[in-house]
């Protein structure tokens, strides 16, 4: 990825000398060597400096940064400083300025306030990565560039309506062709004029419906959603290339938000467009590891299984959640290696020194505002750094082998949740979450795909809710299902196409000939109503009765096998879970939201049948194992989420323990909140 300049996992985090006087940074370089940190993010939030009016540029204050990190061997992830416009932007261009939901222009505050469709935006930033890239591409310092910060933002001013109305005209070319896709009929929404066709807002298609927003016209709600991602990576990619332009070997890349499940922009299609994948991290103390495991796993997914940098986690306590509680002793370490264990190539903090004023001046740092490194938290930072640089290059570039795989899409995400029906309560992201846990239970590891990935490269393929099917999809699924693979959904899938229009004859559209099944009618559950289904026969530990909840699809075979029926209502002993032989291949449908037991149950037994195994077997309650490979060279991550130390048996094989050089057989003792990494050899083919 750096072209031989880095030997071994990055340490650092966000580093803002800006807000300290010029005696501190002399202070920070010698506590960044005594934690050992070896990158820093700088200049991610310093527009207003680095261009105090619109034709002044002033860089003396970074020259002397870079060269003070690049004095004490420091590698520099460079921002672009376009986080924020600066406030004589505003008040001179104010279409630089968004527009709210509510249809209100906002005013020049906060951050992530800059409209995507702005000419004054994209005019500025491009100008102010050019010249950044001009000035410090030679430096000896610069390992990479981080493009603006956590994008994230929909505006519905007049800028991006024209724009989208243009986006539009490329994707339809004809308004006959757009009404058609719309579904324009309905409540007499034809449209003979493009520049007839409004944002779909507040004031236009969305209103609050029992607390939800909700809109009239999904179609038009999900082509707008389509659009804001496309407009927002177009800023990414203006920049990514103002800085190629000047520097083509350059390393480019932005940060995720939200834990890498950021609703409002698609990451399949963000990763496409970034040499590496970045993710802000910030799992708390109330979420299962599950959680936040799966989402480093997407990660990984977004460019076919290359590591990612974790590149913000936080080393204390947030400063955003109604209560921030400190992370207790071990935590910081033994959550950054959950994300090395996933795939990530680095840790990251934000931030290396507590600010002193505004929002973050609460938020946890490795410096905290006592400025020394007499600190648990400092002395806890310390100890993972020289950590990883007793690792070096070991596990870096490693990568992660797995034989299922997860379809996720977040196109598919956001129409389920603008549909009108059949329940609120169905949340795409829950769903997910519940098959990703029935394997991380097992120990098995896990990929994300998207619908342009390669299915074949696994044994087993899970689409969860797969609402909207794509064109060309069904008859991707059914190839790779004809072919031995084995393919699963659920419930409320094959509904619609790509412009959320239902597919005729018959749910689950066009699965119905995969599936070997015909669903008549979707029963919406209300809260805390339950229906049952029970197993027409035992496969494996699947056996008996399951609760169920959510919705209920009332399912006829056409051809398929009746593995489970309903047990209560109208619909008592009509299939709810079946399987369908195709080709080499079968395809399965759980067609209701049932409880753990059976999720886990059923992916047990398909694990089984495919050979696929767990990483390890007999792993106690709240340990977590994942494991990555180089070479013919296996590194073992066992992670102990317990306050007590356990004992974790092992494979009869000969490991060392690479925090410890300690050789280890038949099983390792793990302390509670700590984490074992075991390098073993293997032999590989691939």
């Amino acid at each position: 990825m750096f072209q031989g300049k880095v030997n071994k996992m990055l340490y650092g985090g966000d580093y803002n000398p800006e807000q300290w006087p010029r005696e501190i940074w002399d202070e920070d370089m010698r506590l960044f060597e005594l934690a050992g940190i070896d990158i820093v993010s700088i200049n991610v939030f310093s527009w207003a400096y680095n261009q105090p009016d619109e034709q002044t540029y002033r860089f003396d204050r970074l020259d002397e940064m870079m060269d003070l990190l690049q004095k004490n061997n420091i590698w520099v992830s460079l921002g672009t400083s376009t986080a924020a416009h600066p406030a004589w932007m505003a008040k001179k261009y104010p279409d630089v300025l968004a527009v709210d939901m509510d249809g209100k222009k906002r005013k020049f505050g906060r951050r992530h306030n800059s409209c995507p469709n702005s000419p004054t935006f994209r005019k500025y930033s491009v100008l102010m990565a050019r010249k950044l890239a001009e000035r410090y591409k030679d430096h000896p310092a610069l390992l990479m560039w981080h493009v603006n910060n956590e994008y994230g933002l929909r505006c519905y001013c007049e800028r991006c309506e024209q724009q989208f109305r243009l986006w539009l005209k490329e994707k339809y070319g004809t308004l006959d062709a757009l009404n058609s896709a719309w579904y324009t009929a309905f409540w007499g929404h034809t449209f003979y004029e493009w520049d007839e066709i409004v944002a779909p807002n507040n004031l236009s298609e969305h209103y609050k419906l029992y607390g939800v927003d909700v809109t009239n016209f999904s179609s038009i709600s999900l082509d707008y959603a389509r659009f804001m991602s496309d407009s927002v990576l177009e800023c990414y990619t203006l920049e990514r290339d103002a800085i190629k332009e000047v520097a083509p070997d350059s390393v480019v890349t932005t940060n995720f938000q939200s834990n890498g499940t950021y609703k409002p922009l698609d990451y399949f299609k963000w990763a496409k467009e970034m040499d590496v994948v970045a993710l802000d991290s910030y799992p708390t103390s109330d979420m299962a590891m599950s959680y936040t495991a799966m989402r480093y796993d997407l990660m990984r997914g977004l460019k076919q299984g290359q590591p990612f940098l974790l590149m913000e986690s936080t080393p204390s306590a947030l400063n955003w959640k109604p209560q921030n509680p400190l992370k207790r002793p071990g935590i910081t370490k033994l959550w950054s290696y959950q994300a090395v264990a996933r795939g990530a190539d680095s840790v990251m903090y934000f931030q290396l020194r507590r600010s002193f004023g505004a929002f973050e001046k609460f938020h946890g740092a490795m410096i905290d505002h006592v400025g020394h490194e007499h600190t648990r938290v400092f002395r806890e930072c310390a100890e993972l750094g020289h950590e990883l640089q007793h690792l070096d290059d070991r596990i870096v570039g490693a990568r992660v082998e797995a034989k299922v795989a997860i379809l996720f899409d977040w196109e598919n995400w956001w129409a389920i949740e603008y549909s009108s029906g059949p329940t609120i309560d169905l949340k795409y992201l829950n769903i997910v979450q519940k098959y990703y846990d029935a394997l991380y239970g097992q120990h098995v590891q896990v990929d994300f795909v998207s619908v342009d990935d390669d299915f074949n490269r696994y044994d087993i393929v899970i689409a969860p809710v797969l609402y909207m099917v794509k064109q060309g999809l069904a008859n991707k699924l059914e190839q790779y299902t004809a072919q031995g693979g084995t393919f699963v959904t659920t419930f409320f899938s094959g509904i619609v196409n790509e412009t959320d229009l239902v597919t005729l004859n018959g749910y689950p559209g066009e699965l119905k000939k995969l599936l070997g099944i015909w669903v008549e009618e979707i029963d919406s559950l209300m809260p805390n109503q339950t229906n049952s289904i029970t197993m027409t026969q035992q496969l494996g530990k699947l056996s008996g009765t399951y609760t169920s909840d959510l919705l209920c699809d009332l399912i006829h075979s056409e051809g398929a096998e009746v593995i489970a029926e309903y047990g209560s209502e109208f619909y008592k002993g009509m299939a709810a879970v079946t399987r369908n032989k195709f080709g080499q291949g079968e395809a399965w449908y759980v067609g209701t939201n049932t409880e753990d037991a059976f999720i886990q149950q059923l992916l047990e037994h398909l694990c089984e049948k495919k050979e696929i195994k767990a990483i390890l077997a007999s792993v106690p309650e709240q340990v977590e194992v994942s494991k990555r490979y180089k070479g013919n060279q296996s590194f073992l991550f066992i992670l102990n989420h317990r306050d007590e130390e356990v004992t974790v048996p092992l494979n009869n094989i000969k490991y060392t323990n690479l925090l410890t050089n300690e050789t280890i057989e038949q099983q390792v003792l793990v302390d509670g909140k700590t984490v074992c990494i075991l390098e073993y050899h293997e032999e590989r083919t691939d």
